[in-house]
């Protein structure tokens, strides 16, 4: 009996399972540090945990409209006033489970088979699995490192094509930490509408941001911006509820009503419970985030400074987000421990089997010269697991 072709080209994700082998490893014994997280390791605040047993007690249990709480939305768009100057009503707003469904619902809202999104490498390893699953064609633009990884106009201007229908914009960024400026995204964003193209802005990253930089929201510009731009944040990463899945997106109501529609028979609404959580972590107290981003701005400058005293390894310091690339390049070619190392999987692999050391590679981010390491773990995790890098590697070269 024949699969389905669309679903049997799709890969599974390499940081999840890279992150799976190392917690194996773990339960087993093995001493292994990871670096794979995409996820905080604070717990959520505990008025967002209150709040959360409180709806239990008071039996706020039941299902919601699938498309969410309409005091949800009325908290996102009280923040996304507040926080980006972007003037949304709740009709505007959907939550979902994750804000990687929320990106998944918005191209399956806006793309007919075989437009083509534009996306920058290295990008977050979904990206490209989710515009083929929304029967789309990504269109992948080569970043450089000298640039911070950064769109250019001429890149995009040689990426545009008849078939063009959207293109990403992640800032700050995973992997690269990369966080564009308010020029950088005027540009881009009266390039997207001079081309009648939506954009699709994820910003789940926005609150953990370094260094005196500030996130823009490119919907936040000007209205021209807003009526092309979907808007995808969520709760994972701020306010550290990863495994409470809420994601909302925010964008004009045509295309929210379509991804209503999709979401009704997909999965309905999100966790209820969560929902109610939410509307607290929004509300409520925000210094707990602050908590969070310095301690994640104090292990990125140590990660950094450690990295680049490790011979044959090098990386830009990040602005935002909890990751370094690491650029590996000068190592392709030379053997560790017997193993040659050809790819970023293949430097993955030996650092787990021979350091202990879990790390993702590259090829999972669309670019083979680099390896992601998250610093979203403790400094002494940090201080430990660079140290075995550095003694492996170069006790090798």
């Amino acid at each position: 009996m024949k699969l389905s072709e669309r679903l049997s080209s799709i890969n599974p994700s390499l940081t999840l399972a890279i992150s799976a082998k190392a917690k194996e490893l773990k339960a087993s014994g093995v001493d292994v540090i990871s670096f794979g997280a995409g996820e905080p390791d604070f717990n959520a605040p505990e008025n967002i945990q209150d709040e959360a047993i409180s709806s239990i007690r008071e039996g706020k249990i039941k299902y919601t409209a699938a498309s969410g709480l309409v005091e949800l939305k009325k908290a996102i768009c009280n923040k996304l006033l507040r926080d980006n100057n972007i003037s949304y009503e709740p009709k505007n707003i959907i939550i979902s489970n994750g804000a990687k469904q929320c990106l998944y619902n918005s191209l399956c809202a806006i793309l007919n088979d075989g437009d083509e999104v534009i996306i920058a490498a290295p990008y977050w390893v979904s990206y490209y699995e989710l515009i083929m699953l929304a029967g789309g064609k990504p269109v992948v633009i080569e970043t450089k490192e000298e640039n911070d990884f950064k769109y250019t106009m001429q890149g995009l201007r040689d990426a545009l094509t008849n078939k063009t229908k959207a293109i990403i914009i992640n800032t700050p960024n995973n992997p690269t930490g990369t966080v564009y400026n308010k020029e950088e995204l005027e540009s881009i964003g009266n390039w997207a509408v001079d081309n009648d193209l939506f954009i699709i802005s994820d910003e789940i990253y926005e609150k953990l941001i370094y260094d005196g930089n500030e996130h823009y929201s490119i919907a936040g510009l000007n209205d021209k911006f807003k009526d092309n731009t979907i808007v995808i944040n969520g709760m994972s990463k701020a306010y550290a509820m990863t495994g409470w899945r809420v994601g909302y997106a925010a964008a004009h109501e045509d295309i929210i009503k379509l991804m209503n529609n999709f979401q009704s028979h997909a999965t309905s609404n999100a966790c209820t419970i969560s929902q109610y959580a939410s509307i607290e972590g929004l509300n409520g107290d925000q210094s707990k985030i602050e908590v969070m981003r310095k301690a994640f701005d104090e292990r990125r400058k140590y990660m950094v400074s450690a990295i680049n005293d490790v011979k044959s390894l090098s990386c830009r310091k990040p602005l935002g987000a909890f990751y370094v690339m690491v650029n590996i390049s000068q190592l392709k070619g030379k053997t560790i421990n017997g193993k040659k190392i050809e790819t970023s999987l293949d430097f993955c692999n030996v650092l787990l089997d021979e350091a202990k050391v879990a790390v993702i590679p590259g090829s999972a981010f669309g670019t083979d010269d680099y390896i992601r390491l998250s610093y979203a773990t403790s400094l002494d995790n940090i201080k430990n697991g660079i140290q075995r890098i550095k003694e492996l590697v170069e006790a090798n070269i």
